[in-house]
């Protein structure tokens, strides 16, 4: 039993969509009920002492989803972040989003890079969005740096890879949380979450509490990591 509290947890948030479907509410409310879970879940998290928090909320794949959707949840991370950016400088939780930003509107990507700059002198947490976000993709790009630097074959190993991913400064996560029922990983952080610890439930994330955080949390404590050794 280790009794440690990790230092990044990386969460799936699942169960958005069937939250609403069961309410008889448009999509999109699921979503909308799912960025209070945010809030409250990122704020726990760092009461309880992890520095950082890396959710998964737009995948690469998601852009097949109807076309009202996808451009409900671009308006909504765009109204989320213009609107959330004063509370995280005010909690002192620096912004970090990964993925293939380029692929957004220039009007979004400038409301992401607004934030991330407000926030960058945050030192009570790190909060990651990973938004138009595939791990294979992450791991494509990642190769593309090192060919555009050169870097020889012989030279190329673990490190020289793992600095060129989305976010080389977050320690791998230690902890991912899957809520939903499902259990897979669903292309999410797929070269970082090597040794994490896994808890799944089946509370939709809109339902995800402070009480099933601590649960994660108290599973992992009990958990004895070992590294493949």
């Amino acid at each position: 039993m280790t009794g440690a509290v990790p230092q990044h947890i990386a969460i799936v948030m699942d169960g958005n969509r069937r939250w609403a479907r069961n309410r008889h509410l448009p999509a999109i409310a699921g979503h909308r009920a799912g960025v209070e879970t945010i809030r409250r879940t990122v704020r726990a998290a760092r009461e309880r002492g992890v520095e950082y928090v890396t959710l998964f909320s737009f995948s690469t794949e998601n852009w097949t989803r109807g076309e009202e959707e996808v451009g409900a949840l671009m308006a909504l991370l765009e109204e989320t972040i213009r609107r959330e950016t004063k509370t995280l400088v005010e909690d002192g939780v620096r912004l970090k989003v990964i993925g293939r930003l380029g692929e957004l509107s220039e009007r979004l990507q400038k409301a992401i890079a607004g934030s991330v700059e407000a926030t960058s002198g945050g030192t009570r947490g790190t909060m990651t969005l990973a938004f138009n976000y595939g791990g294979r993709a992450e791991i494509v790009d990642a190769v593309r740096r090192l060919v555009d630097d050169q870097v020889p074959a012989a030279e190329v190993d673990e490190a020289a890879l793992a600095k060129r991913l989305y976010a080389p400064d977050h320690p791998d996560p230690d902890l991912l949380i899957r809520t939903g029922g499902e259990l897979r990983v669903s292309n999410f952080l797929l070269w970082e979450v090597a040794y994490a610890e896994m808890w799944a439930t089946e509370v939709l994330w809109p339902d995800f509490s402070v009480a099933d955080l601590d649960q994660a949390l108290a599973s992992y404590a009990e958990r004895e990591r070992r590294f493949g050794r």
